[in-house]
């Protein structure tokens, strides 16, 4: 199960759209931080020094990378909730 999720965004950023839907599409809270409204770049960096573009994903206080790495997470998550799901609706 995902944990607590922190976006870090900015305007017209298309991975930042698709991190939203994404999230969104498989009804996970997040808590949106926008730039130049809810942070400034240095704030940022010094928070997350190794974040190089945005969408800037943080998962449970964690910084995980960015869309895809939120895709990856997500999707992997899903797989092992389908298996167990599988697993649980086989009859002996």
């Amino acid at each position: 199960m995902i944990g607590h999720v922190e976006i870090y965004t900015k305007d017209n950023c298309p991975y930042c759209n698709r991190a939203k839907q994404l999230l969104n599409t498989m009804n996970i809270t997040f808590n949106e931080q926008k730039l130049d409204r809810d942070f400034t770049r240095e704030i940022l960096l010094s928070k997350y020094p190794n974040a190089k573009s945005y969408p800037v994903v943080v998962l449970d206080g964690f910084h995980i990378g960015g869309y895809t790495q939120l895709a990856e997470r997500v999707n992997s998550q899903t797989r092992s909730s389908a298996v167990l799901l599988n697993e649980s609706s086989i009859i002996i």
